[in-house]
């Protein structure tokens, strides 16, 4: 035998995974799992507890672990017997009721606490009756069960024990009140606040009122010395902020704001509980930054997003700090961990104002990606003339170009003429193409002059930017500088032209698309059949299904989409398309049988291709049919089904059968 199987460990885990292997149902097991609430390893216990809940002999394990809890020094095994009794449910309510009859109180208050446990509705009277009971200990424990009951007679009873002459039945209501979510009258909940005993529980109930009066007494806990009454008051805090309007958290805000203020220390007890281990007392501590609006508990704040429950409450609490609090954040976002960054990063969007553009461009210098991207926008939102530069600068950076130029957009509502000028310099610097596209997207007709200029430039990329920006700046224009383009010698500016008619769409553009279906560069013809859908040129449909056919996997797969789009696709063109020796052009014909209305020749050509060689053609085309709601397919499915070997297509075929025999 090795050294690690005669140490203590390895016996242990010798003696827990036996009771892991045993049967449930074998005989003998309730007897080795009883056996095993003996072990002195907790681990070992537990495990045997589980076992105990899956043994058949319900009434019979019951008896036993009745048994085990009656076993007075064997401490590890009665809590062990508790937890499996615990878990037996409803069937351990009668033993249990008539354990609370017993001559031992001892006995009665375990029965009492795991009929808490059990929490069932249906045990109230019995516990209510407990609370008479002669010995202190099982009254005690009955208040403790009944907060688990949830009844109206339970609170009732909870509310009158508020004026019991034992501190002990006095605690145990407060508890039961809080974890019942009932509220006394205010005024008997601040009466026992003072006691020092029932203070911690007297304010976790205070939690349930509606600011005001309770909030403030809640405050002015915050300035005890002592943690864990502290820890109480955050907890009541964050219970009393959940869930409130607009109005009413205002109102708390003001009540706290103002209790707070007078508190020596109090930022630093804050700062130390948003840097705690417990949910509740963090979202207390939210609060609490939110209505000091100390600034410097930013980065504290910040940090609290490692919660993700907590994250609304973070975003709340950070605007509620400040330009200051924005500036520490901006100023440490480098220090930050990552879900800090990120919420922060969100946080800038929504608090930046007029002077947070040099903070902002700062940050450009060093951030990754992903904060950059948060930096533009959050540019954009500035709404300062300061901000238009940097985000010009920006459209030169392929990652971000698309973004920097919706928040130029942003900035052109309230600076057009600052927005434009900066465009029209970068164009003259040639600084990028992608400026040229933003210039027409906001100069709109009086830029033309300007563009039409570009479109014959020496650079091609400089000429295509200005061609799609025609397009957005003024319709007529764009069309003029389009169907010039298609004669153009680069294929990036006859790609340029085909996308600008496709936005632009009518008769005319229709018929320059149907010369650029037919261009011999293969880009310009793949951009010209997704241009044909886009403008909705119907009249193009004949030149597309002649692309259906084709050689070129992806041109046919685009000209079945484009039809698609069109809603122009006829059975023979899905014939043509499903016959296809590319399974990816195959797809697209299923997709636009799907999307067409059901018709027997369509469900007969999904039906055609359950035997494809393929798995995933034959996958897609039984969720066609299970979606085409056509019985008459069921037999063709369920003949499927006999014959196919993947897992995948199996389950798609048994999916499309419950489907059309609706079940």
């Amino acid at each position: 035998m090795s050294d690690t199987v005669r140490s203590p460990a390895g016996q242990e885990e010798a003696r827990y995974r036996a009771l892991q292997a045993v049967d449930p149902r074998a005989p003998g097991a309730l007897e080795t799992f009883t056996t095993g609430l003996h072990d002195e390893s907790w681990r070992v216990r537990h495990a045997a507890a589980e076992g105990l809940r899956r043994v058949p002999d319900a009434p019979g394990v019951t008896a036993r672990l009745i048994s085990v809890l009656g076993e007075r020094g064997e401490t590890g095994a009665r809590n062990a017997a508790a937890e499996a009794l615990a878990g037996l449910g409803p069937v351990a309510i009668a033993p249990l009721v008539q354990l609370l009859e017993h001559e031992d109180p001892d006995q009665r208050k375990l029965a009492a606490d795991i009929l808490g446990q059990l929490g069932r509705p249906e045990v109230e009277d019995v516990l209510l009756r407990a609370l008479s009971d002669e010995d202190l200990n099982v009254r005690v424990a009955a208040a403790e069960a009944l907060g688990h009951m949830g009844g109206d007679a339970a609170a009732r009873a909870l509310e009158e024990l508020l004026d019991a002459p034992t501190p002990l039945l006095r605690l145990a209501a407060l508890e039961g009140l809080a974890s019942l979510k009932r509220a006394p009258p205010l005024a008997r909940v601040m009466a026992l606040v003072e006691d020092s005993g029932l203070q911690r529980s007297a304010l976790r109930l205070l939690g349930l009122y509606s600011p005001g009066e309770a909030t403030e007494r809640i405050c002015r806990a915050l300035a005890s010395p002592v943690r864990s009454v502290r820890e109480a008051a955050l907890v009541a805090l964050g219970t009393q902020a959940s869930g409130l309007g607009p109005y009413e958290r205002g109102e708390l805000d003001a009540v706290a704001r103002s209790v707070l203020a007078g508190i020596p220390g109090v930022t630093a007890h804050v700062a130390q509980a948003l840097d705690g281990d417990d949910v509740q007392v963090r979202a207390g501590a939210l609060v609490a930054a939110g209505a000091l609006g100390e600034a410097s508990l930013a980065v504290a704040v910040a940090e609290v997003a490692r919660e993700d429950r907590l994250l609304r409450e973070v975003l709340f609490t950070l605007g509620q700090l400040g330009a200051e609090g924005r500036r520490l954040l901006l100023g440490s976002m480098g220090t930050l961990s990552l879900p800090a960054r990120t919420v922060a990063a969100e946080a800038l969007v929504l608090l930046v104002d007029s002077t947070s553009v040099p903070e902002l461009c700062a940050l450009l210098e060093w951030a990754e990606d992903d904060l950059r991207a948060v930096v533009v926008r959050a540019l954009g939102r500035t709404q300062s003339p300061e901000a238009v530069a940097p985000l010009v600068a920006l459209l030169a950076d392929l990652s971000l170009s698309s973004m920097a130029a919706r928040a130029l957009e942003q900035l052109t509502v309230t600076h057009p003429q600052t927005a434009l000028n900066a465009l029209e310099a970068a164009v003259e610097q040639r600084t990028t193409p992608a400026a040229v596209a933003a210039l027409g997207r906001l100069g709109g007709a009086r830029v033309l002059p300007v563009l039409r200029r570009i479109a014959r430039d020496a650079d091609a990329s400089w000429r295509a930017a200005a061609v799609e920006a025609a397009a957005r700046a003024d319709g007529e224009a764009g069309l003029e500088l389009a169907r010039g383009a298609l004669a153009d010698e680069s294929p990036r500016v006859r790609i340029a032209a085909v996308r600008s008619l496709g936005q632009q769409g009518g008769k005319e553009a229709a018929a320059f698309l149907g010369l650029a279906l037919k261009d011999e560069d293969r880009g310009v013809r793949v951009a010209a059949v997704e241009a044909v859908g886009a403008a909705g040129a119907k009249e193009r449909s004949p030149d597309l299904e002649s692309l259906v056919r084709h050689a070129d996997s992806g041109l046919a797969m685009l000209a079945v989409r484009a039809l698609t789009n069109l809603g122009t696709v006829g059975a023979g063109v899905l014939w043509d398309a499903l016959s296809h020796h590319d399974a990816e052009v195959v797809k697209a014909a299923l997709a636009a049988l799907a999307s067409a209305e059901a018709s027997a020749d369509g469900a007969s050509l999904a039906v055609s291709l359950l035997g494809h060689p393929r798995w995933d053609v034959r996958a897609a085309a039984a969720r066609v049919l299970g979606g085409l709601g056509r019985p008459e397919c069921l037999p063709a499915l369920q003949h499927a089904m006999t014959l196919e070997q993947d897992a995948v297509a199996q389950v798609a075929l048994a999916e499309a059968v419950v489907r059309l025999s609706g079940r």
